[in-house]
């Protein structure tokens, strides 16, 4: 099995790359926090415009897909800018809409970033659900359109701004295959959780080989090195999951994708925060955006515990 992309996946990488840096998303991601959507949405145009969205889409609406291991390599540059908006969501909400109906009606704009999903278990809370222009409901006699949403409510990442969907609405699908749609949002998870432990390593990194101590730079000390390498080690280590997962899509290899590769950004995460010290906290600091996004990709989509129960069951 290949574990490393192709040079067409690698240049691929590296144009998203390119597009997301210049982009300013910080700022962008600051704006989205408090409700301001113009940037966000207009930075969502151009990663459907880039055919991001569409590799989860089927050709025959209007998609490319599906290619579940290129959107695991889209997804990792997606974390490593800490892009906002409902992105997992709105990839397992493709893999929820094959049906004809439902699909011919919401895949094509979806595939075009005319639209973007969310998605919750009737009466729980859903990421973006005052953004996503496709809100669903899992609910008992199976997948409803949401006719609304409540007020949004606090959340630990501010660019994953949380609300109820409303009860009831139109039923799409009676026996939606919900467990596709998990497979599908835990990769995308685990491949933005692996771009966001990169982006933290990268300027970790670049921190400690400036910042001075007792004349040297800190990144020169025998334990911040360890503490780096230990970071690297995890990070490379999830990699060949992430991509190995996407290539066989089983439950128990994503499910061990999600797990190594959110535990391997939180480790990142904590090792960034302690190595950067008090400024690590501030919000106004941009390492806050993506340590925040972190501790929230850690439990979305299954709860490490979760996801080690998946494994076992699929090694049974």
């Amino acid at each position: 099995m290949r574990f490393l992309p192709d040079a067409e996946q690698r240049a691929f990488a590296r144009s998203l790359d390119a597009m997301l840096g210049a982009a300013d998303t910080p700022g962008v991601i600051r704006d989205w926090s408090r409700g301001e959507r113009a940037g966000g949405l207009a930075l969502w145009s151009r990663i459907a415009e880039a055919g991001v969205f569409a590799l989860a889409v089927p050709e025959a609406y209007g998609g490319l897909g599906p290619r579940p291991v290129d959107l695991a390599v889209a997804f990792v540059e997606l974390g490593r800018h800490a892009v906002p908006g409902p992105l997992a969501e709105t990839v397992a909400v493709a893999a929820l809409l094959l049906d004809p109906g439902p699909a011919e009606r919401f895949l094509p704009a979806l595939a075009a970033g005319e639209a973007m999903a969310t998605l919750a278990p009737e009466g729980s809370y859903a990421v973006d659900g005052d953004a996503a222009t496709i809100r669903l409901t899992s609910a008992a006699d199976g997948l409803r359109l949401a006719p609304g949403h409540g007020p949004v409510r606090a959340s630990l990442d501010p660019a994953r701004r949380l609300t109820r969907l409303a009860a009831g609405g139109e039923l799409l699908v009676p026996d939606p295959p919900m467990d596709d749609a998990l497979r599908w949002a835990r990769l995308a998870t685990a491949a933005q959780a692996l771009g966001v432990g990169l982006a933290l390593l990268e300027r970790t990194v670049a921190y400690v080989g400036q910042r001075v101590q007792f004349g040297v730079p800190v990144g020169s000390f025998q334990a911040v090195k360890h503490r780096l390498a230990d970071a690297k080690i995890a990070l490379e280590f999830a990699r060949p999951l992430v991509l190995g997962a996407a290539m066989t899509m089983s439950p128990a290899d994503v499910a061990a994708a999600k797990v190594s590769a959110c535990e391997a950004a939180y480790t990142t995460a904590r090792t960034a925060l302690q190595l950067h010290g008090a400024i690590g906290y501030t919000a106004e600091y941009d390492l806050s955006l993506w340590l925040t996004k972190a501790r929230a990709l850690r439990t979305a989509w299954g709860t490490p515990d979760e996801c080690r129960a998946e494994v076992l069951r699929g090694r049974a």
